[in-house]
This record gives structure tokens, C-alpha cells and sequence, in this order.
């Protein structure tokens, strides 16, 4: 592998929502990365509205970053969005001369904390690769274990899988659209489907080639849509283990967990409306069906042996109901 190139200009973004500390931990392993010579970093905050001081921390803490404050939470996709008009990409693919736009991004959670080399990994590996639309990292857990981060496209086995689980051999399998563990722990990029959107690296070619991310998406599944938009483009993504990511799992969404359900399979929904043939979009519709079923059902055994609150119950019970009503529609 080659030394990286001075003169690559990366754009890294951040879409934040009430998580302030966790924010100030990762622009703080950013700020101590092992950045090559003459490479230009510039980090974009988005701050959806927060209300945890977010914004004034990153204004006053770290003061590099260029801050874009907005009044409402954007979501995942037009917060990112947001960034990349103001870095200069274009909704309407008509980017400024190219010379002016950045060689890569990187959409990166709040709640992740970067390895010293894990970003100039991601970098070394596109500007090898210019062919490759983009690349994720290997991801870990806080306490260390492994979390897989990369994943093929979703078919119906694996939304079969999210109601009924079966054998924990085959959650981490290919059938439930993970790679094996053996390629993350062998130390060689691999070729992927989608990468999670906590640590996704895009050429800004591949950027100007496909578009931004789709906001018809508040939160969740946008990534996979660009991910799957840019293999149709002739824009494959890889898996570099060499790039190493703690991430802090759900702390934004973990905050209103009946809402954050609901707009998971909303969006699922959407990227099987996309992606899906007619047939396989009715039986995919059926298993969200019958899946609400059980985990209505589920929730009451949990408030009937006393573990789930009656406040807890409702909530659960609303949001499950509303992912049936979305899926009958």
C-alpha cells in the first residue's frame, strides 16, 4: 500500500441531536487523528435543534469545525444534505468546476470515536481504489466486542429474522446479510453492499455521479439507498478493517424509542416500495404484519410478569400498531 497523497481534501460530517458528550468525544478523536502531510480536513457539524447545549459546546470547544446550526431536526439524510450544499454538491448534479469540491466524504455518527488511523485508513484505501464509490470501517461496541458494519442488501430472510430469530448462528450469518468475521479479522478490505452510516467514506465523484441522499428518508435505511444507488451507477463499496470505530450504538434515537420504531419500518417500508418486485413487497408487507402481531404480544407477556411499565406498554403498543397500519397502507 502506498503512502497517501498529500493535496486529498476529505469533508467529514457529523448530524447531531442532543448528545452532547458524546459529540465532544468524537470531534475529539478526530482532532487526534494521524492526519498525512499536507492532506486538508474540514469537519462539518450539523445540529438538528438540539437542546442539550450542543451547538454552543462545538462553538466554543471547537472552534475548526464549521458549525451549521438548524432550528428543526432535519434527520439523518437532509442534515447530511445540508452539509454537502454548503461543501458544494448539488442536488441538481451541477457541482462547481471539480477542482473545488472535496476528493472524499465521510458521514460519521456523533456517537463514534475514531481510532488514530482509522480515517486516513478509509482515505489511503479510496485514493488507491478510483474506482471504489466509497468504503465503511470495521465497528466495535464501547466494551470492545465486535459489531458488524458492513452488510448485503436487505432480501426477505432478513426481515423474516428481525421477528423470528431462530439459532444466533444464523443472525450472523450470509442468509441474515452479514460477512463472515473471519474477513473483518483477516485484515484485507472486501467488497460490500452497504456499509452502516455511522462510518461510510464516499468519493465525491461517485457523490456528483449519483446525487445526495435521499430525503424522503428522516432516519434509517438512507444509507442503504445510497449505497445501493451507487453499485447501479458502476460504484462498488468495501469493507476496510484497517479503519477502526468505536461506536456508542443508538444514543440519539434511543431518546424516543416508540417514535424512532415507527420511522425505522417507515423507511423500510420505503426502500422495499423502491426496491422490491410487486409479490415480494406484499410478502414483505405480511411479515411486518404478522411481526407487529407478535411483538404486541410480546410486550403484554413482558407488562404481565412485571417487567415493562404500563407507560411502556402504551407506548410500545402505539408505535407497533402504527408500523401495522403503515404496512396495510
Amino acid at each position: 500500500m502506498s503512502d497517501s497523497r498529500p493535496g486529498l481534501r476529505l469533508a467529514i460530517i457529523i448530524v447531531n441531536w442532543n448528545v452532547r458528550q458524546l459529540l465532544a468525544g468524537c470531534l475529539t478523536a478526530i482532532a487526534a487523528s494521524q492526519r498525512p502531510p499536507g492532506q486538508s480536513w474540514e469537519v462539518w457539524v450539523v445540529d438538528n435543534a438540539s437542546a442539550d447545549g450542543s451547538a454552543d459546546m462545538v462553538a466554543s470547544e471547537f472552534p475548526w469545525v464549521r458549525l451549521l446550526r438548524s432550528a428543526e431536526n432535519l434527520g439523518f439524510a437532509r442534515g447530511n444534505n445540508a452539509a454537502l450544499r454548503q461543501i458544494g454538491f448539488d442536488a441538481a448534479f451541477t457541482p462547481p468546476a471539480a477542482d473545488a469540491l472535496p476528493d472524499f466524504v465521510l458521514l460519521l455518527n456523533p456517537d463514534t470515536a475514531v481510532a488514530p488511523t482509522a480515517v486516513s485508513a478509509m482515505v489511503q484505501f479510496l485514493a488507491d481504489h478510483p474506482n471504489a464509490g466509497g468504503c465503511g470501517a470495521q465497528l466495535a461496541y464501547d466494551d470492545g466486542r465486535f459489531q458488524h458494519g458492513a452488510f448485503r442488501f436487505p432480501d426477505l430472510w432478513q426481515l423474516f429474522f428481525d421477528f423470528f430469530p431462530l439459532h444466533g448462528r444464523l443472525l450472523a450469518s450470509r442468509l441474515n446479510g452479514r460477512y463472515p468475521r473471519a474477513w473483518y479479522a483477516a485484515g484485507q478490505p472486501f467488497p460490500i453492499d452497504a456499509a452502516l452510516g455511522a462510518a461510510l467514506m464516499v468519493a465525491g465523484q461517485a457523490i456528483q455521479a449519483v446525487g445526495l441522499l435521499d430525503e424522503r428518508y428522516f432516519m434509517y435505511c438512507e444509507e442503504i439507498d445510497w449505497c445501493w444507488r451507487l453499485h447501479d451507477a458502476g460504484w462498488p463499496l468495501w469493507c476496510v478493517p484497517a479503519a477502526r470505530v468505536t461506536h456508542f450504538e443508538g444514543q440519539s434515537t434511543r431518546q424516543f424509542r416508540g417514535e424512532m420504531i415507527v420511522a425505522l419500518w417507515r423507511s423500510r417500508l420505503r426502500l422495499y416500495a423502491i426496491r422490491y418486485s410487486p409479490l415480494r413487497r406484499r410478502v414483505a408487507r405480511a411479515i411486518v404484519r404478522v411481526g407487529m402481531t407478535l411483538e404486541s404480544r410480546r410486550a403484554r407477556q413482558q407488562s404481565a410478569r412485571g417487567t415493562l411499565t404500563a407507560a411502556e406498554l402504551a407506548l410500545r403498543l402505539d408505535a407497533y400498531g402504527r408500523v401495522a397500519a403503515l404496512a396495510r397502507s
